[in-house]
């Protein structure tokens, strides 16, 4: 089996990847290793992966439909797993054209790719901020999600009609993924967490927002990463049970659906820097700021869809996490 794994260098691409690579699964990685953030860190994950024979690794981006297109050309792909996007609610703001060409774009080509040479099934990443102004909790795939309130969110949300309109006309299996706050080892330095644990580690001020009355589903690497190999082999099919009367969001009388994968299980934010302190052994010096623009107060997945279908349950609780976090943390930056 050949899978390709867009975003290969990102925090969920590697873990992901490495995962696959251990189960001698071959995989086709792909990443335009752009300076969002610090391409050190995205070069260190890589080559860990490279280490191993079954990984090939082509730097590019997604929204080259030529380059793209070769690729597949070249090899036959089974499943594609689209995790290339430009990142970040904030950033989207004030650079709204990077989102247009990776989310948009870039992901219109990936769809296009995966009609014109046969894949069997397309997983990509969705996002919770698609939910935006909702505030039905927990956020459930059965509900409305037509008001986002970031341009990342609007991208992400665009990329589900996408999936499905492809679904729809060319039969294309496609299962989209809403993370949920995702943290780890390796992972993203401009997520809130991260930047929390180097603050804290140099005693400078954080920043928290909405004067710390925020709580997030925060989902461990391992759980999302174990998410998606379960649906590796189950594909969406039909649902002859949809119905247009009512439709369902998350399902279609196309091969199509999309999941939340969270850990269903929200904690209040000065908890969770409650618990890197304690693990850190040092006080946070916190400046207490309101709500940022194209932020949320809460996020909550209701995962049961995804635990009917594939047995999913996250397995790692926040202190066992950031347990391990803070320990890959210290010793990566401590050497």
């Amino acid at each position: 089996m050949k899978i390709l794994v867009t975003g290969a260098a990102g925090f969920i691409g590697f873990h992901l990847t490495k995962r696959l690579l251990a189960q001698d699964i071959n995989v086709i990685g792909v990443d335009n290793m752009n300076g969002y953030y610090d391409v050190l860190l995205k070069n260190d994950r890589l080559k860990i992966l490279e280490k191993n024979p079954n990984f090939e690794f082509y730097k590019m981006d997604i929204s080259n439909k030529e380059k793209l297109n070769q690729i597949f050309k070249d090899r036959t792909i089974q499943i594609v797993i689209n995790l290339a996007a430009q990142a970040g609610v904030r950033y989207s703001i004030d650079n709204p054209d990077s989102y247009v060409n990776s989310n948009l774009v870039g992901f219109v080509n990936i769809l296009e790719a995966c009609r014109q040479y046969n894949v069997e099934h397309l997983i990509y990443a969705s996002s919770s901020s698609v939910y935006g102004a909702n505030t039905n909790i927990p956020f459930s795939t059965k509900n409305s999600v037509d008001h986002p309130v970031s341009l990342y969110a609007a991208t992400k949300k665009s990329n589900e009609l996408m999936a499905h309109t492809y679904s729809h006309l060319f039969n294309i299996p496609t299962t989209g993924l809403r993370f949920f706050t995702v943290y780890g080892p390796w992972g993203r330095p401009d997520m809130a967490y991260y930047s929390f644990t180097r603050n804290i580690i140099e005693e400078n001020t954080i920043r928290v927002f909405n004067n710390g009355d925020m709580r997030r589903d925060f989902t461990y690497i391992d759980d999302i990463v174990e998410g998606i190999i379960r649906l590796l082999d189950n594909p969406p099919i039909y649902n002859e049970t949809w119905d247009r009367a009512n439709p369902d969001p998350s399902s279609s009388y196309a091969p199509y659906k999309i999941y939340n994968i969270g850990n269903n299980n929200p904690i209040k934010l000065m908890d969770f820097i409650n618990t890197l302190e304690n693990l850190i052994g040092k006080k946070a010096r916190i400046e207490f700021l309101p709500m940022q623009p194209g932020d949320v107060k809460e996020t909550y997945a209701d995962i049961s869809d995804l635990h009917a279908d594939v047995g999913f349950y996250p397995a790692t609780t926040v202190e066992e996490g950031l347990t391990q976090f803070v320990n890959w943390y210290n010793k990566y930056y401590m050497k």
